[in-house]
C-alpha cells in the first residue's frame, strides 16, 4: 500500500513549568540557571520525614489554565503517589494527580491551510518537576542537580484529535500563546519549561482502531517535533509494509541523525502504581474562587487580534502573527503608543524583526530590546534623522548590543545626509558614471531610475535622504 493510504494518529502531553516564585511542595527557589544544588531544602531532597505542602499559587495557575482552554474545573481533587524508580526522581515517585485532576475536557480552536479544527483536552493537572541528570562523558557516570526537583508542572493532555505535524505544530503554539497570556508559565522552549511528549501511530485510513503508539519524550522545538512526526510515521508505515510489528515503546529523538531510538517499553497506569497522596488533604475548590479566578482573566489573542483589526486596521494574516505571541503583542502596543505610528511598528514586527526571529531560531520574549528603543528607531526615522535602509543596520545592532538608537547612530556615523549641496554633488557624479542608464531613463524606461537612486544610496553607504535623491535625480535628469 502506498504512504497515502494511511492516516497517522497523535496525541501529546504538554508540560508547562508554572512561573511561582518557589517550589510546589517547599520554598524552595525556581529561578533558571542557579548554581547546581542551590535552590534545595530537605523537601525537594526527600529527605526521611519530611511532609510536602501544596502551594497555593500552583492551584491558581492551573485553574487559569484550564479556564483559558475551555476546561470543567473540579471542586474536588487529589494528588496521588506515581511510583516509579529513576536517577533524577529523589522521592523514586513523583506527586502528581491520578483520577481527580483539576481541569477536564477542555478544548483549544485552531486555524490550518484545511480551515478551523477543534483539538479536545483531556485533562490539566499538577505535578512536581524532576531533578536534572548531567551526564558526564569523560568520568563516564552522570551528576544530579536538584534544583529542578519540585518546581511545578502543569501537563496538559490532549485527546488523540491531531492527524498531521501541521495540526499539532499549530496546536502547540496556540497552546503555548494562551499560558502566555494567562500568565502562569514563561513557556521557554530553550530552557524546558515547555516541552511535549509526542504520541504517533499509523493505521489504514477508513480503521477505526487506533494502531500501537510510541512517544517521544521532552520535545521542546517545534521545528523537531515536525520533523519527528514526518520520520516517525514513515518508519511505522514501513515497518507495517515490510510485514513487521509496531511495538508500544518510548523512544528518543536525535537531532542530528534525524531518526528515532528506542529507549524503553513504554508504561501503562497500572506501571505506575498509584495510590492517594497520604501527606496531602484534598483539593477542595468554591464556585466563588473559580469565579474569581475566571473574572481575573486577562485579554487573550482572539481579542486582541479583533481588537488591531478593527482599531488598527492590521491585516488578517499581521494581526494574527502579532497576537500570536503576548511579548509582540505588548512590545507592540507599547512602542505604538510612544510613536504614534503604528502602522510603522507593525512593519518592523512583522518583516525584519520576525526575520531576525526565525533566522536566529529565538522566541519573541528573547528579544533583548524593549518597546521604547523600537519607538525611538520609528521617531528617528520619522524625522528624516536617519533612512529606512540604516534603520534595518539599527535593528540588527539593537539584537546584538540594545541601546539608545540615537547612541547607536552616532557611534557608527549613521546619520543621514540632508544637506542639498552635498547630495546634489553626489546625484550629479552618477549621472556622469552612468550614461546608458540616463538614456534608458530619457527612453521611458522609469527602473532606470531606481537604479540611479540606487548607485547613490550605495556611494553614501545608505546615509543620503531617499526623498531628497528621487528629486533632485529627477530635476537633473529633465535638464
Amino acid at each position: 500500500m502506498a504512504r497515502e493510504d494511511y492516516e497517522v494518529v497523535m496525541g501529546l502531553e504538554v508540560h508547562a513549568e508554572l512561573s511561582t516564585k518557589t517550589k510546589i511542595f517547599c520554598s524552595c527557589p525556581t529561578t533558571f540557571g542557579a548554581e547546581p544544588n542551590t535552590q534545595v531544602c530537605p523537601i525537594c531532597m526527600a529527605m526521611p520525614g519530611v511532609l510536602p505542602k501544596l502551594n497555593e499559587k500552583v492551584v491558581e495557575y492551573a485553574v487559569k489554565a484550564g479556564l483559558a482552554t475551555n476546561c470543567e474545573i473540579s471542586r474536588d481533587s487529589k494528588n496521588d503517589r506515581k511510583n516509579y524508580f529513576y536517577p533524577d526522581t529523589p522521592r523514586a515517585y513523583q506527586i502528581s494527580q491520578y483520577d481527580k485532576p483539576l481541569c477536564e475536557h477542555g478544548y483549544i480552536e485552531i486555524e490550518t491551510t484545511q480551515g478551523t479544527k477543534k483539538i479536545g483536552i483531556t485533562r490539566i493537572h499538577i505535578e512536581d518537576d524532576a531533578a536534572k541528570l548531567d551526564h558526564d562523558n569523560f568520568g563516564g557516570g552522570a551528576l544530579i542537580d536538584i534544583n529542578r526537583a519540585g518546581v511545578p508542572l502543569i501537563e496538559i493532555v490532549s485527546e488523540a484529535d491531531f492527524r498531521s505535524a501541521e495540526e499539532v505544530d499549530a496546536y502547540l503554539k496556540k497552546l503555548k500563546s494562551i499560558l502566555e497570556y494567562v500568565e502562569v508559565s514563561d513557556c521557554k522552549m530553550q530552557e524546558g519549561s515547555f516541552r511535549a511528549d509526542v504520541n504517533i501511530s499509523v493505521r489504514k485510513k477508513g480503521e477505526t482502531k487506533f494502531g500501537t503508539r510510541t512517544e517521544t519524550k521532552n520535545m521542546n522545538s517545534f521545528r523537531s517535533i515536525t520533523r519527528l512526526i514526518n520520520y516517525e510515521a514513515e518508519r511505522q508505515i514501513d515497518v507495517i509494509e515490510n510485514g513487521g510489528v509496531i511495538t508500544q515503546e518510548t523512544l528518543r529523538w536525535d537531532e542530528v541523525s534525524g531518526k528515532t531510538f528506542s529507549m524503553r517499553d513504554k508504561e501503562n497506569a497500572q506501571d505506575y502504581r498509584y495510590f492517594p497522596e497520604p501527606d496531602l488533604v484534598a483539593i477542595k475548590l468554591s464556585d466563588e474562587y473559580i469565579e474569581n479566578i475566571r473574572k481575573s482573566l486577562p485579554e487573550m489573542p482572539e481579542s486582541r487580534k479583533q481588537r488591531y483589526l478593527n482599531d488598527y486596521k492590521l491585516s488578517e494574516k499581521d494581526a494574527g502573527i502579532i497576537t500570536a505571541s503576548k511579548h509582540l503583542s505588548d512590545l507592540f502596543e507599547k512602542a505604538s503608543e510612544i510613536c504614534g505610528n503604528h502602522k510603522a511598528v507593525n512593519n518592523w514586527i512583522i518583516s525584519d524583526i520576525s526575520r531576525i526571529l526565525n533566522e536566529n531560531e529565538m522566541d519573541p520574549v528573547e528579544i533583548p530590546f524593549d518597546a521604547e528603543q523600537l519607538a525611538k528607531l520609528v521617531m528617528l526615522i520619522d524625522k528624516g534623522t536617519i533612512s529606512s535602509s540604516i534603520g534595518k543596520k539599527v535593528l540588527e545592532e539593537l539584537f546584538e548590543n540594545p541601546k539608545d538608537p540615537e547612541d547607536i547612530i552616532k557611534e557608527k556615523g549613521w546619520i543621514q545626509i540632508s544637506d542639498e549641496g552635498a547630495i546634489k554633488e553626489v546625484v550629479v557624479k552618477i549621472i556622469e558614471a552612468n550614461p546608458q542608464s540616463v538614456a534608458d531613463f530619457k527612453a521611458g524606461k522609469d527602473r532606470a531610475l531606481g537604479f540611479l537612486v540606487g548607485q547613490a544610496m550605495k556611494e553614501t553607504k545608505g546615509k543620503a535622504n531617499p526623498q531628497m535623491l528621487n528629486k533632485m535625480f529627477a530635476e537633473e535628469l529633465k535638464k
